[in-house]
């Protein structure tokens, strides 16, 4: 009887209870616009709900950013007796709406942005996104960087962003746009622009999103180059379709993913309803805020099921209903809906709907979205326990080497002789046949090879690609590459490991070193005493001192010498006593003998005694050995013209302060000597770095110019495969000097990760094989060069190269024309010499004595000193006609008197030596050197 009594009265107490809960229930709806799509959502989710109780909706349209009005509907709800109210609030308005609340123990579901707040009765659907934003950040390796930012969604995520700044070193520039116009927004992207900022994050609401990204397009900073992450969960919502064709980089987050079950499911059930109640409102896909507003009304739903089934009395009683009470009364059934609210669970169109204690959600995924000119992909995705987990691409990219030839690629290059140039007629010509050179023709072998169809691009800049120390950007070609500006680099690209690490490089197509340029200096002419240049001044003075003593040993030798002392034979053998010997090497003759022998032209005398022989054959010996030295030397002297450079080495331009150098002002050579830790080349880059003004130029033509007419006061450090091009160009007035700094080579650069990689790099290897990287250097360096093959002023005939011109004799002809006017005075002036005293000299006695033929000098015949023919005639002037050699007559001139006898002078008058006389002078001449 006992039992069966408490089984009615548990039985009457659950009628009871359950009677108690209510089928109805009141929920609250504050919607900023009735056509928008969150509130289509809204009314979709409510009519999808079957189960009781039954949800009636109170919907309000109001100004979510006026607090008064928003005090004003609230209170107004709250009255109505709902039960939970479901909306949307702005920076302005949320405070109020916590505080209302807390204080009344109503419930306010919200996909708005999350707040930081201790008030356990705000239910926010929205996941935070600050965590998920640093590590797509950290993905990046963004170390400077824009934050541009709207106030009126708070400034939770911007609070996390500038902590995490502080721990990692970021710079992060924030700009606030809540008041910006249209002047603002293009001052601000100009200003950009000039502190290159191109990695940007844009956190705004989607409205506001949609401004700013509307005004990024027309004022063109939609590029490449460009990056923007974007801190929104609805990255399928945005229309990026400018961006992509420009070809900015735009990263996002999405939180519906519309493949999986459950959100592809409801999206069917979306796509039917009816249009006609919300016909401005887009039924293909909904947002991801009206995402969270279906999850919303299903998280009430669940909610008040779950009380129905725990049979809780949730029924409002008293003046629960005064929100304006003083002191406000709490509402007592509102902890059991907030428990209930936050132990909901289930799988919606936002993912896994889940709450923790504070009432914000929990357990979710993010899906990390990118966007690039060749289309949309995910790259990862994050949750709070993994944290980002990136997604390998190369699945997604497995058909792009069989598609190549379907797009055409855009080749980045720079104007650079002679690797890329325009044609002289490039106006008349369209796309890549403007241009000529090395890398244009290397481009399109790469390109038939690879077999994909490209577009030259000169690079904007004109750099071939730094990282700037401040801003952490790259610049010139490898910027287009990290960029996503192009997909191949095909230039004189050095390869680097600061550029490795951001881009991929194929196989070197040329190697090179750093080499120094300089101006040619000036030939050096010829000195007056040029000739002495092909020997040592040492050696010349040795054989001066050689000279003096050999002819000093000759003469001494002969002198001791017996055999070099002898007595004059007479002529027509007639015996007469030998008074005197002679010696013929005396010191002046013995000087004579050694200079004949030296000038290899020889001597009328010659050393009779065995010593005297010797100490001449060695003496020939020396000047053999000698003469042949100098003619091998002066042979080159003549025919290679020597130029002195002042520069030899790099030792040599560091170790002076005359000669100034540099390098280009953005490239691998000025990173080598930053980077160098060799003595000479840190002392080469302290010089540099702190030169007034400054030594780095923006472009090598620069450099070459200023080589040029810096008058031998500038040398300029480059690639050697330059210098050596730039040196068979016209002028000609460059030249490499010394060797090469560094061993280094050219590379293609791909994008990291880029398809195009290794294609490329097998092209090379197999280009190299065929000998055509050879082929197409001669052609551009050498063929069409204009100096010739040595360069320099070399544009000659080969031949020509071996003549001896007039500067190289120059010395010569000066030493001959000083030498004959200096033996100019001593020729006789007149015609006639001074008449002989009337006595014959001692020597003249004794050469009557040897030769009977000739007499003193009473009687001169004039005729032969007027004629002036031989030195021997102040012998015959001591004769008289009679007593001359019958071998000697005396030739009448036109005039003579025929009285006159033949062979004899007439006195006074001009006549001339005939017959047998000029040997007979001759012997006489010689037995008078002899005895004299």
């Amino acid at each position: 009887m006992q039992h069966i009594f408490a089984f009615f009265c548990t039985s009457f107490l659950g009628a009871v209870l359950g009677a108690n809960f209510p089928n109805n229930i009141q929920i609250g709806g504050l919607f900023p616009n009735q056509q928008s799509q969150e509130h289509a959502a809204f009314r979709f989710a409510l009519s999808q709900l079957t189960e009781p109780p039954k949800l009636l909706p109170q919907i309000d349209i109001v100004n979510i950013s006026d607090s008064f009005e928003m005090t004003y509907t609230f209170c107004s709800q709250f009255s109505k007796g709902v039960y939970a109210i479901f909306g949307f609030y702005e920076r302005r308005t949320v405070n109020m709406l916590t505080s209302f609340c807390g204080a009344l123990h109503v419930c306010f579901i919200t996909p708005s942005f999350p707040v930081e707040t201790s008030n356990q009765f705000v239910l926010q659907l929205r996941p935070e996104l600050q965590d998920a934003l640093i590590s797509v950040i950290e993905h990046y390796s963004w170390q400077k960087f824009v934050y541009i930012y709207d106030a009126d969604r708070g400034l939770s995520v911007l609070q996390k962003v500038l902590d995490t700044a502080a721990e990692k070193n970021w710079q992060v520039t924030a700009v606030n746009i809540l008041t910006t116009t249209e002047e603002g927004y293009r001052m601000l992207f100009q200003e950009l622009e000039k502190k290159k900022e191109r990695l940007v994050v844009v956190d705004c609401e989607s409205e506001r999103l949609h401004i700013i990204l509307n005004k990024i397009i027309s004022l063109e900073k939609n590029g490449n180059g460009y990056h923007y992450i974007l801190a929104n969960m609805g990255f399928m919502d945005i229309d990026l379709t400018k961006f992509r064709e420009s070809g900015a980089n735009v990263t996002g987050f999405q939180l519906v993913n519309y493949t999986d079950t459950v959100p592809a499911r409801i999206m069917q059930q979306w796509r039917q309803n009816d249009a006609r109640e919300h016909p401005r409102v887009d039924w293909k896909r909904p947002k991801y805020t009206s995402a969270l507003t279906y999850d919303g009304v299903r998280v009430m739903a669940e909610a008040f099921q779950n009380l129905r089934r725990q049979r809780i009395d949730i029924s409002r009683r008293g003046n629960a209903g005064d929100c304006l009470a003083n002191p406000a009364v709490p509402w007592g059934q509102g902890i059991d809906i907030q428990r209930a609210l936050q132990q909901v669970r289930f799988e919606g169109l936002s993912g896994n709907v889940q709450f923790n204690e504070k009432g914000r959600r929990t357990n979710y995924t993010l899906h990390v979205i990118e966007m690039k000119h060749d289309g949309i992909r995910k790259i990862g995705y994050w949750n709070e326990d993994e944290k980002l987990v990136p997604i390998a691409v190369d699945a997604q990219s497995g058909n792009e080497s069989t598609s190549l030839q379907n797009r055409t690629y855009i080749v980045t290059t720079i104007l650079e002789d002679p690797y890329v140039m325009l044609k002289k007629n490039a106006n008349q010509f369209e796309g890549n046949e403007r241009y000529e050179g090395y890398c244009v023709e290397l481009a399109a072998e790469i390109a038939k090879h690879v077999g994909y169809h490209y577009r030259l691009e000169i690079v904007r800049d004109g750099k071939y690609g730094a990282r700037d120390p401040d801003t952490k950007t790259w610049n010139g070609m490898v910027g287009e590459l990290v960029y996503g500006r192009a997909d191949v680099a095909v230039a004189p690209l050095t390869i680097t490991l600061v550029r490795e690490e951001v881009i991929d490089f194929s196989k070197p197509f040329m190697s090179l070193g750093i080499s120094i340029m300089i101006k040619k200096p000036q030939k050096s002419k010829p000195g007056v005493f040029s000739f002495l240049d092909p020997l040592a001044y040492e050696i010349w003075m040795c054989i001066v001192f050689a000279y003096i003593g050999v002819s000093v040993v000759l003469f001494l030798v002969s002198r001791f010498s017996p055999y070099e002392w002898h007595t004059e034979e007479y002529e027509e053998g007639r015996d007469q006593p030998a008074n005197d010997q002679t010696n013929e090497f005396g010191i002046f003759n013995s000087l004579w003998f050694s200079l004949g022998a030296f000038m290899q032209q020889g001597c009328d005398i010659s050393p009779r005694s065995l010593s005297g022989r010797i100490v001449g054959g060695v003496w020939w010996f020396f000047t053999l050995i000698i003469i042949s030295s100098y003619t091998a030397n002066l042979a080159a002297f003549l025919t290679v013209e020597r130029m002195v450079s002042p520069i030899e080495s790099a030792e040599d331009l560091a170790k002076q302060t005359e000669i100034a150098y540099g390098t280009l002002e953005a490239g691998s050579t000025k990173e080598f000597f930053r980077r160098s830790k060799i003595a000479v080349f840190e002392k080469m880059w302290t010089y540099m770095k702190s030169a007034e003004p400054s030594v780095f130029v923006r472009t090598t033509e620069e450099g070459m110019i200023r080589v040029r007419k810096s008058k031998g006061k500038y040398a300029y450090l480059l690639e050697s495969t330059m210098n050596e091009y730039i040196e068979q160009r016209k002028p000609c007035d460059t030249m490499k000097v010394g060797g090469n700094l560094d061993s280094k080579g050219y590379g293609i650069a791909t994008p990291k990760g880029s398809a195009l990689r290794n294609p490329v790099n097998l092209a090379v290897l197999k280009l190299n094989e065929q000998g055509l990287l050879d082929k197409l250097k001669n052609k551009w360096w050498y063929d069409k060069g204009e100096c010739g093959s040595g360069g320099g002023d070399s544009k000659v005939s080969p031949s020509k190269n071996t003549l001896v011109g007039m500067n190289s004799m120059d010395s010569n002809q000066q030493l001959l024309r000083r030498h004959a006017l200096r033996s100019a005075p001593q020729t006789p002036q007149h015609k006639h010499p001074p008449a002989l005293p009337p006595d014959c000299s001692p020597k003249w006695a004794r050469m009557r004595q040897k030769t009977p033929h000739f007499c003193g000098p009473k009687e001169t015949p004039h005729g032969l000193w007027g004629r002036g023919v031989l030195k021997a005639a102040p012998f015959l002037s001591s004769c008289p006609p009679g007593r001359l050699p019958q071998r000697l007559r005396w030739a009448r001139t036109p005039g003579e008197d025929q009285n006159t006898p033949q062979g004899t002078a007439n006195h006074g008058a001009p006549g001339r030596w005939d017959g047998p006389a000029v040997p007979t002078l001759a012997r006489a001449l010689r037995v008078s050197v002899a005895g004299g």
